[in-house]
């Protein structure tokens, strides 16, 4: 049976059905795994967020397509696609996979997954995302987001 609030033991389902902890050896693996996860979902944000600007700062350099048809919208026009704009793309799916995965580990509700994935994410927030000076972006707390 599912638990429905936080409990704290050596004995958890992770996401299927095989993972499975029964020892603190075990146990201690699974915590590690779900902090590297994490620290490397910050990474592939920060991947993907330098991506972003790259491709942001490649567009602006282009020039701009004249204005020979006016009905047409700047949002309509087709843009060119460089690699710097589809890595980005490539990267959000994993990172948003990642993401959700994370989650539904903290969704097994036991105490040592929540405190070593929200610990992974502070970790790799400050090794990898804390220096923004250069690169705006919408900072979001959630780890799916």
């Amino acid at each position: 049976m599912m638990h429905m609030t936080l409990y704290w033991s050596v004995k958890v389902t992770l996401l299927v059905d095989r993972w499975r902890t029964d020892s603190w050896p075990s146990y201690l693996l699974t915590l590690l795994v779900c902090a590297v996860s994490s620290t490397f979902y910050q990474y592939l944000e920060d991947r993907r967020l330098r991506l972003r600007s790259a491709a942001s700062s490649a567009a602006r350099d282009l020039p701009e397509p004249s204005s020979a048809s006016p009905l047409i919208s700047k949002a309509i026009r087709i843009r060119p696609v460089n690699s710097a704009k589809l890595a980005s793309v490539a990267l959000f799916g994993l990172s948003s996979a990642i993401g959700y995965l994370l989650m539904l580990a903290i969704m097994s509700f036991n105490g040592g997954v929540f405190l070593s994935i929200v610990s992974g994410l502070t970790i790799g927030y400050g090794i990898f995302r804390c220096d923004y000076e250069e690169i705006p972006a919408v900072e979001s707390p959630c780890a799916c987001a």
